[in-house]
């Protein structure tokens, strides 16, 4: 079997507008800080969605999600047309410690690296969290959303609950004096086994981190999550010392799993942070990394095919938590699309599906009617 091409496919959805984040500076602290809101701001563009396809001489397909590029998918054609689709070790080292000498950021061809999981399982007829091997039917979730007043937090937990859900991930930019006594009242409400997690996105100083941090442990918190910038090493070593609570401090590095694994390994984190859009193979690198450092890697957003990839990864790797879900997607996401079977949250878990490679099922109809661009 030989790769024999591989396609960048655009679909444009004329009714939903693109929209962008506008930075905003937080009011209430004594330093310069910025955000932005929790609403994105229209253009006059329509909202855009990529995929990848690897095509090969025997018919079989795989496909994903993408944000690749059409330069990035033109130097992969360079690299691997006419390779063996199912060498995909192989072709991860060559790729991976090639990356420098093609001049593109760690993790670029995660996408590609997702087809051919999904390719090797049509060929082999199994979905991928067979071929990885499974440990669990079904992937616990939290739910999370934007910064917020505390009444809409209780709002998304609330519906939460509906679906199953038992555990939620603040998203807080006010600063750590405001989020104390707003974490204080949320876990009096929720009571003591509801499953809690912070994430400040770089918004905290290192000593509100720390005081921050100390309320959290004294609540029952799961793990603060992006409290300062992750450039900041040496802080993060200082505030994972000061915590017991495991700090996550390798968001924005997670892309590149040297950068995220010398992070454990110096502790300036506790936990990794990953996402299957740098390619299933690295999650699984890093996980098993993870695990011989007796900690965990959780799982960011959906992670391609609009939970799919996700569901089947936290199905098949022991030392992950939860699938991080948000209140627009509880009930799948992709079918404006044309995806067939988005996974929905059921009883607080995802469950994937059961066919071949990720199991996506497609109405081809509207996939190939919204197809505006094809490279």
């Amino acid at each position: 079997m030989k790769i024999t091409d591989i396609k960048l496919i655009i679909l444009e959805d004329p009714e939903q507008p693109q929209g962008y984040f506008k930075l905003r500076e937080v009011p209430g602290l004594r330093r310069i800080q910025y955000t932005h809101g929790s609403q994105m701001i229209p253009n006059d563009r329509y909202l855009r969605q990529s995929f990848l396809k690897v095509l090969t001489d025997d018919g079989v397909e795989g496909m994903c999600t993408t944000t690749m590029t059409p330069i990035q998918v033109e130097i992969l054609r360079t690299q691997v047309l006419g390779e063996n689709p199912l060498e995909r070790e192989r072709l991860y080292q060559m790729l991976h410690k090639g990356t420098r000498w093609v001049y593109q950021q760690a993790g670029w061809f995660g996408d590609f690296d997702n087809c051919l999981w999904d390719l090797f399982g049509k060929v082999t007829c199994l979905p991928v969290y067979d071929l990885i091997g499974r440990v669990r039917p079904r992937f616990p979730v939290y739910l999370t959303s934007g910064e917020s007043p505390l009444e809409v937090y209780l709002d998304v937990i609330d519906k939460g609950r509906e679906y199953g859900v038992n555990a939620y991930k603040f998203h807080t930019y006010k600063g750590g004096k405001a989020d104390i006594s707003i974490f204080r009242e949320v876990r009096r409400i929720v009571g003591p086994d509801y499953l809690l997690m912070n994430d400040p996105v770089c918004s905290y100083t290192l000593e509100e981190a720390i005081e921050v941090g100390h309320v959290m442990e004294e609540l029952g918190f799961l793990w603060l999550e992006e409290p300062l910038h992750e450039q900041k090493e040496r802080q993060y070593r200082r505030l994972c010392k000061a915590l017991t609570m495991p700090v996550m401090g390798n968001e924005t590095l997670m892309h590149d799993i040297g950068l995220s694994t010398q992070r454990l390994m110096s502790g300036a984190t506790d936990l990794l942070r990953a996402n299957a859009r740098f390619g299933t193979s690295q999650v699984l690198k890093m996980a098993h990394f993870a695990e011989m450092y007796d900690t965990n890697i959780e799982l960011n957003h959906e992670g391609g095919l609009f939970g799919l990839v996700h569901a089947h990864l936290g199905c098949c790797i022991d030392n992950t938590g939860f699938f991080e879900a948000g209140s627009d997607n509880l009930t799948g996401r992709g079918q404006c699309w044309g995806l067939l079977n988005p996974p929905p949250v059921v009883d607080g878990h995802l469950t994937p599906p059961d066919g071949p490679g990720w199991g996506a099922e497609w109405d081809w109809d509207r996939f190939n009617h919204m197809t505006v661009e094809t490279h």
